[in-house]
């Protein structure tokens, strides 16, 4: 194992947590535990994003499937995340661990205040010794500010706290071109590289275990999002947690994804990662250079139309006129006021909305362009 301290996120999903029945399977928590105290114990900075509130709730109220109304999804989830919240107490007080209970929704990562409140609270937590245990906050979310999965969750977690590694344990040992449990010649894949992500080839499926909501799709997903803010990724074994020491001991185990340079930006990872659209703003060929091979801001001439409703200050993307996305950024013009003035000259702003104000929709240094 590495000497020098590591941040490390870990995430489990609830096909890992419980059984077929939908039972807590306490044997593979305990070896989690077991494993995330060895890295404490060893120096690393570790956050545990978990699932299975729901699925855990399920069983002790004794339903027989994952509830697809949301309230009563929400009602289930409360009832869980008290019990698991428990089991994970007590197996982490027997061996001295002090841990933390964070709940999160994506309002928290969209207001600026907030994100660099929950930044700050990670940090002083993982400062104090402890494993901060997150979730969504499944009881109050609703549609539009949900992460819609954990993998997704441990990805942001992981850009907001400037992780080295993203740990995403799963019901498979590694990624396969195909599913393993179906396709029997499919072929393992060990090694991800950054410019062969675009490239991947594989059969990802839709969905997880009856219990769960990610499948393979989510996490490549996050390994997109992980990756690309500066967090080596891996998909490895839930069932067998102590594979995460032999990985970080150089050990080939899971797939590995590469991570890009980490940004020194956090403002810019935030605009990336945390914030959700509320638009699209399409450019014509000479804005799509200007912004991302010239890092210039956006100017009104270069808009070609607008999508969606938003206000000044969202986050929209920005595509190209055959619809490929080449990066986010916050606006400073609401959807109104950029339907009328698109493809005018900045000069003329003043003049069509009435009053004088930036020559700039969107200003470069709140603007991210994809790599």
């Amino acid at each position: 194992m590495s000497n020098k301290p590591q941040t490390i996120v870990v995430k489990i999903g609830t096909s890992s947590l419980t059984q077929a029945t939908g039972q807590i399977a306490i044997a593979t928590i305990a070896s989690l535990v077991e494993t995330l105290c060895c890295l404490r114990s060893a120096g690393h900075r570790i956050v545990l994003v978990s699932s299975g509130a729901v699925g855990v709730g399920c069983a002790r109220l004794n339903l027989t499937e994952r509830p697809r109304k949301m309230a009563l999804k929400q009602a289930v989830a409360a009832v869980g995340q008290g019990r698991l919240m428990r089991i994970y107490d007590d197996m982490f007080s027997n061996l001295q661990q002090a841990i933390a209970q964070i709940l999160l929704t994506r309002r928290e990562l969209v207001e600026r205040n907030t994100y660099v409140n929950a930044s700050n609270t990670f940090q002083e937590l993982l400062d104090l010794g402890v494993i901060p245990i997150v979730n969504e906050n499944d009881t109050i979310a609703v549609d539009e500010l949900k992460f819609g999965d954990n993998d997704t969750l441990s990805a942001l977690v992981a850009s907001l706290i400037e992780a080295d590694w993203l740990f995403l344990l799963t019901d498979v040992d590694r990624m396969y071109s195909a599913d393993p449990k179906t396709v029997p010649n499919a072929r393992p894949i060990k090694l991800v590289s950054t410019d062969e992500f675009d490239r991947l080839q594989v059969d990802a499926g839709s969905s997880g275990s009856q219990w769960g909501t990610g499948g393979m799709a989510t996490k490549l997903s996050a390994a997109r999002i992980a990756t690309s803010t500066g967090v080596r990724t891996v998909i490895t074994q839930g069932k067998h947690p102590q594979n995460i020491l032999k990985i970080l001991e150089g050990e080939d185990f899971g797939t590995q994804f590469e991570a890009q340079p980490k940004s020194d930006n956090a403002r810019k990872r935030w605009i990336s990662y945390g914030l959700v659209p509320a638009g699209t703003l399409y450019l014509d060929g000479g804005a799509v250079k200007a912004v991302t091979q010239k890092g210039k801001s956006l100017l009104p001439a270069g808009i070609i139309s607008v999508e969606g409703e938003f206000s000044t200050s969202d986050a929209v993307r920005l595509c190209d006129e055959a619809g490929i996305e080449l990066g986010r950024g916050l606006v400073n013009y609401n959807s109104s006021e950029i339907n009328q003035i698109k493809g005018h000259h900045s000069t003329e702003i003043a003049r069509i909305l009435g009053y004088d104000s930036v020559d700039t929709v969107m200003h470069r240094n709140n603007l991210v362009v994809n790599s």
